[in-house]
């Protein structure tokens, strides 16, 4: 029997429940995978808390990795045996096997394993279309990248690096500082201790950042407005110390006529052709060692819970997976 991590209401981790979970044939346009390691990501908290909502019951986790054991009618382009990865919707990843539609499977290179794969498809495909679609960074620009120490701001470091961009990246500790500045980052703010707006000032000689890439939400939300040169780009992708509070336009123009965006991972790969394009380039970057997923953390799937509150404490740096044994 298939298991899986299921929720019927939501809440704190606990709710979460490893569970007997069927799991059918692929109909057409479906793949069934064994799936060999589960990406973690802070998205998975919104769902389980109900910040983005769901119809319950209902799994979690949003990407995997694994090798392909059944597909069903009209799937042109992948087989049985073929080593597979996706990041998005449908979520239920957190499962031993489950069904996911072909059109959002990439097929794995030989030199990227399950592992790398699981941690590196939603947060490397988050960096990729950041900063190459998003808002376009430049070589020489400096830009400010809240919780550089995380999975995708480790990945960030290093993708800002590759470009020749100046990477001002934020963090909780200076344990984590160091870990940035490892990567690629090339100046880190502990916002436990510094203020970041004069920070970032100072470092700017006053004149701000052109773009803010900001996963953290309501505690740094006006403060990196504040960090933008005028016409600068505030890019808001998460919420991790809650949801962005209700703001009048008027403070974006009080700013410097300044431009914001809430992007989504599910519009930028919603097209065949862009997924396998970003996909792509992210691969190109990991092969040509250029990008370095660190893995931080391992958990067995039963252990999702802990999984959880590690990260909602912020106890982990870079990528971390369930191990779905």
């Amino acid at each position: 029997m298939n298991q899986a991590i299921r929720i019927t209401k939501n809440g704190a981790a606990d709710v979460m429940q490893l569970v007997n979970f069927p799991v059918g044939t692929p109909g057409a346009g479906e793949v069934l995978i064994e799936q060999k390691a589960i990406g973690l990501n802070f998205i998975d908290v919104y769902f389980r808390t109900g910040l983005y909502p769901q119809m319950l019951p209902a799994g979690l986790g949003m990407e995997g990795a694994g090798i392909v054991e059944a597909v069903g009618a009209d799937v042109r382009n992948i087989k049985v045996g073929d080593r597979v990865a996706y990041a998005g919707g449908p979520i239920g990843a957190y499962a031993k096997r489950r069904l996911v539609p072909a059109s959002i499977l990439v097929k794995l290179p030989d030199f990227i394993d399950y592992e790398t794969a699981a941690a590196v498809m939603l947060q490397g495909l988050t960096v990729q279309y950041l900063f190459r679609r998003t808002y376009k960074i430049r070589p020489g620009q400096m830009i400010l990248f809240h919780a550089a120490a995380g999975g995708v701001g480790l990945l960030a470091c290093q993708w800002a690096r590759a470009l020749g961009v100046k990477m001002i990246g934020t963090v909780s500790n200076d344990n984590k500082g160091a870990l940035a500045l490892a990567n690629g980052c090339t100046h880190v703010i502990n916002y436990v201790e510094e203020d970041f707006v004069g920070k970032v000032e100072q470092l700017t000689d006053g004149k701000g950042v052109p773009v803010v890439y900001d996963s953290i939400g309501k505690d740094t939300f006006f403060g990196s407005l504040d960090c933008l040169s005028p016409l600068g780009t505030m890019v808001s992708f998460g919420n991790a110390s809650g949801a962005v509070p209700d703001f009048n336009l008027t403070e974006l123009s009080s700013r410097g006529s300044l431009f914001i965006t809430r992007p989504s991972l599910g519009h930028y790969t919603a097209v065949r052709s862009e997924l396998d394009i970003m996909a792509a380039e992210l691969f190109a970057m990991i092969e040509a060692k250029k990008l370095t997923v660190t893995i931080n953390q391992r958990y067995a799937l039963s252990d999702v819970v802990k999984a959880h509150q590690d990260l909602e404490r912020r106890k982990t740096t870079g990528s971390s997976i369930l191990i779905p044994a």
